[in-house]
């Protein structure tokens, strides 16, 4: 037995096997968690302003700085952050401690800027249906070639990163092309702790920005500019103006500068050179301002207007500074609201509009209580089919040295699995949970398939070991080519669901016929022998 034991351990392929799951096993790196994670940084907030870095969109899950510590309360969970957040009094100033530093916060309004979820405990990255958030579905409104949709979804998932959304997924689904579909093009976008708000405000309008002097367009967003001033010294509340009440309502005014290319520039010197300078009647003097205003039109809808300075006629100048309206029931509300429409101005500049309109044609909100439900349920059934295959497993050969093993041999398909997953930032939704039980299934067949054929009697010419594990191969593989074949097409169809199921299972499957499966037929062969 020690002899079986010493050549087991020394088997190459039982080593492959053990490289993998130590490997998978720091690809996702499990870890006791506590305090809270922080997803998103709102811009010119409160935590903004006291030097909070916004995360990272790609930033490995366990890596993200988490919130530990409140004013020296320590924060365990979400409940606690909040309940520490809403304690604290407008313009008190207090400690965050975070895993990567501790901040001086003055609360402003009635939030500090930080949206946060709870701590993460691996790199394994949950999809909407486990942890909850927003899916909306849309349609381009013009047809798009391949190439087209792939720099629709490069210019979205930009604007949203720079608006300071991350744990985001968009991709392209379409319907079968006649007879079987409509042939439809769609995407789908799925952010974890959005509101359908944001959603709708972001990706519904193309974002077309304009700036125009009477009818003459002199620069659009993206291209046309070069800078767009975002730090909280640079944009913010116009304290020239503030915020001030008028009838039942508050109106506060943004402002923030933008540096333009010298083409644009050069357009709005041509624009402004041929305008004359306005004259107040009443003192016979000059007011300092042109006759026409410099126009900006979102969408096509006219959202400001500024005036020109006289010293600016003809000038080619770079800088410009851009401001806009804010409206609330109280000051607070107002200055959030007009801080909100700057950051989404402030987006559009950056990344331009998009290639094309897009219209919504469904939106669902997963409240991460439901995913949650979902995630306990998922690893219940999970581990009951593993149970129940260990049931019928040991009914079928009533020997432990063959049970055990196999039950080892799912469990590391499953480990190799998530670390996958979690090395590619794959996320685990239903349908990948769906997958890797598909996965399992198929690697516990090909196992009884090893089993069987490595322990009956002389059959076929069949006499030794090797021809035998040969000829159980031989079946494995193409019950392998079989599962991949049927699982390309749900790849191609468009369907989200039906592609993370696909994949999921040809990534499983994969696994387990170059890593497990060797490693279990060496051990059938050399401890069974």
């Amino acid at each position: 037995m020690n002899y079986k034991i010493k050549k087991l351990i020394a088997n190459w392929r039982i080593i492959l096997l053990a490289v993998f799951i130590l490997v998978s096993l720091v690809a996702i790196h499990p870890t006791l968690s506590k305090g809270v994670a922080i997803r998103s940084v709102v811009t010119n907030s409160s935590a903004s302003i006291a030097g909070i870095p916004q995360p990272k969109p790609n930033i490995q899950p366990v890596a993200r700085e988490v919130v530990i510590a409140i004013a020296n309360k320590p924060v365990e969970d979400v409940g606690d952050y909040y309940n520490y957040v809403n304690s604290i009094g407008i313009n008190r100033t207090v400690q965050i401690k975070t895993t990567k530093g501790a901040y001086r916060v003055a609360k402003t309004g009635d939030d500090i800027g930080l949206r946060v979820f709870e701590a993460p405990s691996t790199n394994i990255r949950k999809g909407l249906d486990l942890q909850g958030g927003t899916r909306v579905l849309l349609q381009p409104e013009a047809k798009l070639s391949q190439y087209d949709i792939g720099v629709l979804i490069d210019n979205m998932k930009e604007r949203l990163n720079v608006y300071g959304l991350s744990d985001i997924v968009i991709r392209d689904a379409n319907d079968l092309p006649p007879p079987i579909g409509t042939g439809n093009q769609y995407i789908v976008v799925e952010i974890a702790g959005a509101t359908e708000e944001e959603i709708k405000d972001l990706l519904a309008r193309q974002g077309k920005f304009e700036a125009k002097i009477g009818n003459k367009t002199v620069f659009r967003g993206g291209t046309d500019i070069v800078y767009v001033a975002r730090s909280a010294n640079e944009a913010g509340i116009d304290t020239s103006t503030g915020c001030y009440p008028q009838g039942p309502q508050w109106y506060c005014r943004f402002r923030f500068s933008i540096t333009l290319s010298q083409e644009a520039a050069q357009q709005q010197a041509d624009a402004t050179k041929g305008l004359s300078v306005i004259f107040d009647p009443a003192s016979g003097r000059s007011t300092g301002y042109l006759s026409e205003k410099l126009e900006l039109y979102l969408d096509d809808v006219k959202v400001d207007e500024l005036n020109i300075g006289s010293d600016l006629k003809g000038q080619a100048v770079t800088q410009i500074q851009i401001t806009g309206p804010g409206v609330g029931a109280s000051q607070q509300e107002a200055i959030s609201n007009s801080l909100q429409n700057m950051k989404r101005l402030q987006t559009i500049l950056i990344t331009g509009s998009l290639p094309v309109k897009l219209n919504i044609v469904k939106t669902d909100a997963i409240s991460p209580v439901l995913g949650r439900e979902f995630v306990r349920n998922a690893v219940i059934m999970s581990v009951l089919a593993i149970l129940s295959v260990a049931v019928v497993i040991g009914l079928r050969y009533r020997k432990m040295l063959i049970a055990i093993p196999i039950l080892i041999t799912m469990l590391s398909e499953v480990i190799i699995l998530l670390g996958v997953a979690a090395f590619i930032g794959w996320n685990i939704d239903l349908a990948a949970i769906a997958g890797i039980l598909v996965a399992i299934g198929t690697g516990v067949d090909d196992q009884i398939v090893i089993t069987d054929e490595t322990l009956k009697g002389q059959t076929a010419n069949v006499y030794n070991w090797k021809e035998k594990v040969k000829r159980a191969f031989l079946i494995i593989m193409l019950a392998y080519l079989t599962v991949v074949v049927a699982m390309i097409p749900l790849i191609f169809a468009g369907a989200g669901l039906l592609k993370g199921f696909a994949i999921t299972t040809i990534i499983g499957v994969t696994i387990g016929v170059f890593i497990t499966r060797p490693a279990y037929s060496a051990f059938v062969e050399i401890m069974l022998k």
